[in-house]
């Protein structure tokens, strides 16, 4: 909307805001208060603080679109870690839909042909690469996506697809993957005919097989396709097919099954299998297939005899990951697939030519079935529509599901915030702007790749150092020049991790030492340091690993290899310097070990907390107050294991303690910080969002407020502000946490409490704020 600078309304504002932080909530009205769990503050106390969106607008991985007939401009999705978005104007704007349920991932969406009020969810991907989050089953909707009740099979975690009787909105089948990365019962193909109030298990295998896609006959819905999926995936490992794997039908709307096999279909194990009937033609099925001998194939009557029609290597790669087909809904020649582009065939399946569409690593598609032409398409930059069948398409630079895995601040005013992000470039972005909001002019790419860490020089922001696996850059943005400072600079991709001189992870650490920033570290299996801005290195440790060679083989399999750095293991993924002493040196691994120098690397010290073996130490925070204590953050979800870890040491490592008292289970902890201006004051990122501990980890509490749901995968302090990178939902600001800093277990006591405010600034307020185009919130 259009703001008027008035004076007036400036000031309402400012009394507004200062009321949020001068008064105690139970001055206002507010609903009948939950008990205050023992040895925790009253949110009360700091409830009225906000978080604050940032952005940027730039979309992250989908795998579920949905368009609805009849309804030209509307249209739903899914992202993998961002919850389910909504628009009503043809993809010029996204709304999200899904920001107060326990869950962002969504791995399928459908909207009842019979009623369109009626939205059904399935969370969890099930394109699961390594940083994969879960879902707790299907959600539905029965007002348009305003709000959402939890229907059942909370256990499946990953759904791979969802459909709903054309006839009866109540009756819905539902592809459950289930347990990436563990064997689990609620996994296979589930029915309901009661809209989710009761699930039965129609088709199933094993413990480590389950359903990855499910299709209607468009004339005729008592005839069902369905396919099973034998995957696992492993720290160090990932595998796709196995016995388990198979193409089925059925004739009575899913009740019972056949499965399909001979007949022209693929011999031996199988893998992931996409399904798709033709709109124009029943009897015209298409499968694409990971096999010994996979590819596109077609049956001309209606799954009984099956022909391959196509073997293209571009279909086939990363079968795991893609392996989707989609049926023309008028012409039975016509065929789609996705994969890192987006394919289509006019001759059945022979011949395919690329289409423009938005980004790459497609994954998911919706034709109208009444106009062809009308087509949605969701892959890893988000969604995108076309209407002339593909030839131009909507913009994805306007939803704010962007997955970043770490997240650094400079020293610039307004400062700048950084991250990588997944399937995209590393940005940085302003933390605010002169113009009244944040914006596509306010945010730059940083010179570096989709994962890992992006550094700014505090004496300098414009030097900024970044890395994408083994790859190191220096940027220069001043002068526009990126230089290659890597140690190691070569690519390993295809090759197992026990064939390299150095293991270098996809999230490698990097870092500034805070005492001398002309000293950078990184570490592979070993922390390597330099002294002149990357031109050379040294290795200053041994390998801190546990070197399990059995757990550095070449990834992928029994059907496709898959080696990428991704499943790279026995690497340092944790390194810190104490902020107190300097060459005081943290290295955690992720094969579960910490270890110590306070030499700057001359001597190493295991100084592993008791824990579960083989965990990811993801993240460790010496203290700013006190050189000898520090905190892990320690991730097992990988081993199936979803319980939340953190350690913390006051001597050096020679005892810990677990301090997650507080944290529910499935709220895994990617990062733990410490207030660099109130000890024992903490806050922690996790699966399921941030909390934030006023003891020094005794209690923690959440601190999600109206922050979206969505993994938090790191966190900074900034001066007053908490800065946190989501692994979903771009970047978001808590304004001024002087409140928490002040808050204590007495400060329920008084009947008003007077919080010292922060410095205040005196800024520039633009005449007009634009916010009609999407954007990021300036401070209020």
């Amino acid at each position: 909307m259009i703001t008027p600078n008035c004076p007036f309304i400036r000031l309402v504002r400012i009394i507004f805001a200062m009321s949020v932080f001068l008064f105690p909530a139970s001055l206002r009205p507010a609903p009948s208060p939950t008990p205050t769990p023992p040895g925790t503050i009253d949110e009360k106390l700091f409830k009225g603080m906000q978080w604050r969106q940032i952005g940027p607008f730039q979309g992250g991985r989908a795998l579920a679109i949905e368009g609805v007939v009849g309804e030209p401009d509307s249209y739903y999705f899914g992202a993998v870690a961002g919850g389910v978005w909504k628009t009503i104007d043809g993809g010029a704007n996204w709304m999200p839909l899904f920001d107060k349920e326990p869950i962002s991932s969504i791995g399928a969406i459908a909207v009842a042909p019979s009623d369109h009020n009626v939205i059904y969810a399935g969370t969890g991907e099930a394109a699961i690469r390594g940083n994969t989050t879960y879902g707790t089953g299907v959600f539905k909707s029965v007002d348009g996506g305003k709000t959402w009740e939890n229907v059942g099979l909370k256990d499946t975690h990953q759904i791979g697809a969802l459909i709903v009787d054309p006839r009866n909105e109540n009756v819905v089948l539902v592809a459950a993957l289930g347990h990436a990365f563990g064997s689990n019962q609620e996994r296979g193909i589930f029915r309901t005919t009661d809209g989710g109030k009761t699930w039965t298990k129609v088709l199933w295998k094993d413990e480590n097989t389950g359903g990855i896609d499910v299709v209607f006959d468009p004339h005729n819905p008592n005839i069902v396709f369905a396919s099973l999926w034998q995957a696992r995936r492993q720290p160090w490992f990932f595998s796709s097919g196995g016995p388990g794997s198979g193409l089925y039908r059925s004739e009575d709307n899913g009740v019972t099954w056949k499965h399909l096999e001979g007949n022209g279909l693929p011999e031996g194990i199988l893998g992931r299998i996409g399904i798709a009937v033709s709109g124009a033609d029943s009897n015209r099925v298409y499968a694409i297939i990971e096999a010994k001998e996979g590819g596109l194939y077609r049956s001309d009557d209606a799954g009984q005899h099956w022909t391959r029609v196509n073997d293209d290597g571009r279909f086939r790669q990363r079968a795991w990951y893609f392996s989707k087909v989609y049926a023309d809904p008028k012409s039975p020649d016509t065929v789609y697939l996705v994969n890192t582009g987006l394919f289509r065939s006019v001759d059945g399946g022979k011949t395919f030519n690329l289409l423009p569409a938005r980004h790459g690593d497609h994954h998911g598609l919706w034709i109208d079935p009444t106009n062809p032409n009308r087509i949605a398409n969701v892959n890893d930059g988000g969604a995108s529509i076309t209407t002339d069948g593909g030839k131009s398409w909507t913009t994805q630079n306007n939803q704010p599901t962007a997955q970043f895995y770490h997240v650094a601040v400079d020293n610039a005013f307004p400062y700048h915030i950084y991250g990588a992000q997944q399937d995209n470039s590393n940005v940085g972005i302003a933390s605010r702007a002169d113009w009244g909001a944040i914006g596509r002019q306010d945010w730059f790419e940083a010179a570096g790749g989709e994962c890992g860490f992006v550094v700014p020089d505090p004496r300098d922001w414009h030097i900024i150092y970044s890395n994408n696996e083994a790859e190191i850059t220096r940027y220069d943005k001043s002068k526009g020049e990126r230089q290659d400072v890597s140690v190691w600079p070569l690519d390993n991709s295809g090759h197992g991790a026990a064939d390299l001189v150095h293991r270098f992870q996809w999230v490698t650490p990097l870092m500034l030492s805070p005492h001398n920033p002309d000293v950078i570290y990184t570490a592979g299996e070993s922390v390597f340091k330099s002294t002149d801005h990357g031109q050379s290195w040294t290795q200053i440790s041994g390998d801190l690993t546990r070197n399990d060679k059995s757990k550095q083989q070449p990834s992928g399999g029994p059907l496709t290899k898959d080696i990428t750095s991704v499943e790279y293991y026995d690497t340092v993924f944790a390194l810190a310097e104490s902020l107190v002493k300097q060459g005081t040196l943290w290295a955690g691994t992720d094969d579960g070990l910490v270890q110590l120098t306070t030499d700057d690397g001359q001597h190493w010290s295991n100084v592993t907390p008791k824990m579960p073996e083989w965990s990811t130490v993801d993240l460790i925070d010496p203290s700013p107050h006190d050189g000898n204590t520090a905190y892990v953050a320690v991730d097992r979800h990988k081993l199936d294991d979803f319980k939340p870890y953190i350690f913390k040491t006051t001597d050096l490592g020679k005892s810990w303690t677990a301090i997650v008292r507080g944290i529910p289970d499935g709220a895994y902890v990617h990062a733990v910080r410490e207030d660099p201006k109130r000890k024992g004051l903490l806050y922690a990122g996790t699966e399921l969002g941030v909390f934030v501990s006023f003891d020094d980890g005794a209690h923690w509490q959440p601190l999600q407020l109206n922050l979206p749901q969505s993994p938090i995968h790191d966190l900074v302090v900034k001066d007053d502000d908490l800065v946190v990178a989501t692994h979903g939902r771009s970047f978001w600001i808590l304004d001024d946490v002087t409140p928490l800093r002040q808050v204590n277990a007495q400060s329920v006591q008084p009947d008003v409490i007077l919080y010292q405010p922060q410095t205040a600034l005196r800024l520039h307020y633009p005449e007009e704020v634009d916010k009609r185009q999407p954007v990021g919130d300036n401070p209020p």
